[in-house]
């Protein structure tokens, strides 16, 4: 496929998040989980009928209820896919460490949903996000299914995007169309969108916080699955805040084909399958900078680039050790060229290199050539310093892996939010 004549075809769609595809409805409502009666805390998301459904889910042991109930409905964890039909996610509680009455109180919410949708709850998916260890009441589900699924509807997006937020300052969305450049789905526009939360306690290891994506492309849920994890890979597995994974991390993917009823499904390998993939990159990647750009208490989106590692793999370890480092975050927060901090993370990593090839560059500007230090203009460095996003480049001259790595600046506000979080 040619990347840059697809590119020409992919439209940002205005205001697009999760209900953009065709075939989803959604709501965003107060249940009751929070005790702001003015703060929503549970989404619903509706499929208009049974739809292709992937997952990815956390790899941290403690993993929550939720997240072992959807794996059981979409097969297993070896599996991670099958035919969904609606999501619930509750924020204000995370339902995790809960023991067998998280399970049954997810395993119920899963219940209430198919009684009220008209499916089978093996065909609903749990999702939720907030305080770990605190059992999770099933009456503010009881109340709130109902209501979510009345108010539902394709303009529902926006308001179940701002349900699922914890600590996040603004909700996640996006959406991008395209025109098929095949034959078999000629004057067919698919659609890719998403929500997603998620702002600490975030390296996700799998995929993020909490994410779904919807798209009306026909698609086998095996093959949705093939399409969800290499993304997420790309994406959101390169998104780290603090280093923490989460016991609730949760990505799911549906797929409603509503754009091209009586179509063959994209099979994999072939160019519609590269057209959809890349615009599920697209989106996912939006959403993954989004999370990095709004970490609890950030100033600034952070892209960490490493070159010249020897694997790609060795790429993305000396990667993260940049971009998890405190000093290195500190120093972006008060504006510090310090490329110092950027140098000792790269050594501490584990990834073999000589120092004497290694070459740094903060925000463009060359400060370390050989491994050692460049002259540069302060003044200058300030002002660059002054953009949204900072970007560290660092090659070492090791081979010919690369990885990119998104994060953030580290503040006061950030020890502010995590000493008050249960307050």
């Amino acid at each position: 496929m040619n990347i840059d004549a697809f590119d020409s075809r992919l439209r940002a769609v205005p205001h697009g998040g999760v209900t953009s595809a065709q075939g989803f409805r959604a709501a965003g409502i107060h249940a009751g989980f929070r005790k702001n009666p003015e703060r929503a805390d549970f989404a619903l998301l509706v499929a208009d009928e049974p739809v292709s459904a992937a997952g990815v889910f956390t790899t941290n042991r403690f993993c929550a209820a939720p997240v072992t109930v959807c794996r059981e409905h979409l097969g297993g964890a070896d599996c991670g896919y099958g035919t969904v039909r609606a999501i619930a996610i509750n924020s204000g509680n995370a339902n995790a460490a809960t023991g067998e009455p998280g399970i049954a109180v997810a395993k119920e919410t899963c219940s209430i949903v198919s009684q009220i949708v008209g499916c089978d709850p093996e065909q609903v998916l749990v999702a939720s996000t907030g305080v770990i260890g605190q059992e999770l009441d099933i009456a503010p589900f009881e109340m709130g299914i109902p209501v979510a699924f009345e108010q539902a509807s394709r303009d529902g997006g926006a308001d179940a995007a701002r349900a699922i937020m914890t600590t996040d300052t603004h909700s996640k969305e996006y959406a991008v169309t395209y025109e098929s450049g095949v034959l078999e789905y000629v004057d067919r526009t698919f659609t890719v969108g998403g929500m997603c939360k998620g702002s600490g306690m975030i390296m996700p290891n799998m995929a993020t916080m909490i994410a779904v994506i919807t798209t009306d492309a026909p698609v086998e849920p095996q093959t949705l699955h093939t399409i969800l994890t290499s993304c997420v890979k790309q994406t959101f597995n390169k998104v780290t805040v603090d280093s923490d994974t989460s016991t609730n991390d949760t990505c799911i993917m549906l797929a409603s084909g509503a754009a091209a009823a009586g179509a063959q499904p994209i099979r994999e390998g072939s160019e519609a399958y590269e057209e959809l993939a890349y615009a599920v990159h697209v989106v996912c990647e939006g959403l993954a900078r989004a999370i990095a750009s709004d970490g609890e208490g950030a100033s600034r989106l952070v892209t960490v680039t490493v070159t010249g590692a020897p694997t790609d793999e060795d790429a993305d370890v000396a990667a993260r050790a940049v971009a998890n480092s405190p000093l290195v975050k500190t120093a972006i927060a008060g504006h510090d060229c310090n490329w110092g901090r950027i140098a000792m993370a790269l050594g501490k990593c584990g990834v073999a290199f000589d120092q004497g090839d290694v070459s740094i560059d903060i925000m463009g500007m060359p400060v370390c050539r050989d491994g050692l230090t460049v002259p540069f203009d302060e003044d200058e460095a300030l002002r660059r310093f002054e953009a949204p996003e900072i970007e560290i480049s660092a090659d070492l001259g090791a081979g010919e892996g690369t990885a990119t790595v998104w994060t953030c600046d580290l503040t006061h506000e950030y020890i502010t939010i995590n000493g008050d979080y249960r307050t």
